[in-house]
């Protein structure tokens, strides 16, 4: 009897790990050919990452029906951004599995989705520094996301009291590292993130010390406010979305996005239905 259990849950075993090999062996044939179709639809140098996300691809696979994929590249240059990563999230994916596996590019649909780019503060810096005066000296750029609290104690500190009608989702802390009085300074700037006609722009606000929230001297408060009021145009986002609003989403990130709805992607590449 006891051998009989073995051999059985034996079978159960090797049964379930050839599942597991056949659904991962599977998902990563249809994520590859995700993965060309999105290169041709996105004009990306090399194929991008393609994660389609559930427990089980198979169990996907059977409805033709797919919660959600993921795809990203790192490092695509867009006008004068050198380092921005293209993201995509595709919703409500319908395809056969025939369509998405095998040798070519996959072909299906999708219900919405979102494209993003995100855009590092390097390629900011480098247009402060461009700027020329003070700001020239900026050796670092970072930025963060903001909170009601934070804008409260700028005007606290002596910001323009206007500033507390600015929605923090859409506003950000530019910290910048360069010399003031001849010593090394943190000097944040608080700035709101504009999208207009599909253009970011950099409205600073308000220039202080990030360790003190004092007044920096004058003529470094007027070259950040001039050297980051930048546009970024990034130009269509993947899949042919339109930007319409900028955010930061974790430290460190400039992120601009957008969101679209019933796509066909295949054969021509992706045709926007509804935005």
């Amino acid at each position: 009897m006891g051998g009989t259990v073995k051999r059985a849950l034996a079978a159960a075993l090797a049964v379930a790990a050839v599942l597991v090999l056949a659904d991962l062996g599977t998902g990563a044939a249809a994520e590859s050919g995700i993965a060309r179709q999105m290169r041709e639809t996105l004009d990306l140098p090399e194929d991008p990452a393609v994660r389609v996300t559930g427990l089980s691809f198979l169990a996907q696979a059977v409805t033709g029906r797919y919660g959600k994929v993921e795809v990203s590249m790192d490092r695509v240059p867009i006008g004068p951004l050198r380092t921005p990563e293209v993201r995509a999230e595709l919703y409500g994916v319908r395809a056969p599995l025939s369509a998405l596996v095998g040798s070519g590019p996959a072909e299906f649909r999708a219900a919405a989705a979102e494209g993003a780019v995100r855009i590092s503060p390097n390629d900011v810096r480098r247009m402060v520094v461009a700027a020329g005066g003070p700001a020239a000296a900026v050796e670092r750029l970072t930025v963060e996301e903001v909170d009601a609290n934070a804008i409260d104690t700028a005007i606290r500190a002596g910001a323009d009291p206007t500033l507390r009608g600015t929605d923090p989702r859409t506003a950000a802390r530019f910290v910048a590292e360069l010399p003031v009085d001849g010593s090394d300074t943190r000097v944040g700037v608080l700035s709101a993130l504009v999208v207009t006609d599909g253009v970011l722009r950099i409205v600073p606000r308000d220039v202080r010390e990030m360790d003190t929230n004092e007044p920096v001297p004058a003529a470094v408060r007027d070259s950040l406010l001039r050297a980051l009021a930048v546009e970024l145009d990034t130009g269509t986002l993947p899949l042919g979305v339109t930007p319409t609003s900028a955010s930061i989403p974790e430290y460190n990130v400039l992120e601009i996005s957008g969101a679209v709805r019933d796509l066909d992607i295949g054969g021509d590449g992706a045709t926007r239905s509804t935005s």
